[in-house]
């Protein structure tokens, strides 16, 4: 009988790993699409500088990395998703460092990423926690990669985490209204919505998941709060002195 339950317990998770993968690569391409992937059919004005562009490259290739990765663990490739994770952890240093650059390049020459009304400096919060939070996360699946159900789930909030810039492109009437508490609270809900899911499927809380959604969600309001304080304003200018 338990070997069934862990059977069916891992089935469960390989098919719940396969849906955030498709979801998590059909909302970035529905939100770049019409600035990036597809921005010939859009008229999108060109690039800011090849930076941008390589920012663009990475971040597509960390997208493609997830969905193969989730691909090999549910075909049962796990020395090939192993060697992958090398390639995981030197693109996600990539993405970082480049990330980085042309977030602050944004802040002090503008950018059509930064959303109408709210001053350059203020917004680069925004971005900036994005990373740190990517760094805090894929660090910690990292460390945990030797416990499948803890780097899992870990992995799945690194996705979440990318989720608000493809969100708050996507210009609905209902997104545009709630600004931010559409292209934060989406991933917000979702990591709420995917803990108890979670937890009530396999019948016990996984704290590291726990702990994991609810720094993410902390970080939302964090930023708000931060990218409006003089503080902030000032570090923001010395950033983009100093490296942009």
């Amino acid at each position: 009988m338990a070997i069934n339950e862990s059977a069916i317990r891992r089935s469960y998770e390989r098919r719940l790993f396969l849906i955030v993968s498709i979801l998590f690569a059909l909302l970035i391409l529905i939100g770049f699409g019409p600035t990036y992937y597809f921005k010939e059919f859009f008229h999108a004005p060109a690039l800011a500088s090849v930076l941008v562009h390589i920012h663009g490259v990475l971040m597509t290739a960390w997208v493609a990395l997830f969905v193969a990765q989730v691909w090999l663990i549910r075909s049962k490739s796990i020395k090939v998703h192993q060697k992958l994770g090398y390639t995981a952890i030197g693109l996600a240093v990539a993405i970082v460092i480049v990330g980085f650059f042309v977030a602050v390049a944004a802040a002090k020459n503008g950018a059509a990423s930064t959303p109408p009304g709210i001053p350059r400096l203020s917004f680069l919060a925004v971005p900036l926690f994005d990373l740190v939070m990517f760094v805090i996360l894929f660090s910690a699946a990292i460390y945990y990669r030797k416990q499948a159900a803890n780097h899992k789930r870990l992995m799945i909030l690194t996705a979440l985490n990318f989720l608000p810039p493809a969100l708050g492109r996507i210009h609905l009437s209902v997104f545009d209204a709630l600004g931010p508490l559409a292209f934060f609270g989406i991933p917000a809900i979702l990591a709420i919505m995917l803990v108890i899911y979670d937890t009530r499927r396999n019948d016990r809380l996984n704290k590291v998941f726990l702990a994991g959604a609810m720094l993410l969600i902390a970080s939302y309001p964090l930023r708000l709060a931060i990218s409006g304080t003089d503080a902030w304003t000032a570090f923001a200018a010395w950033l983009t002195t100093w490296a942009a």
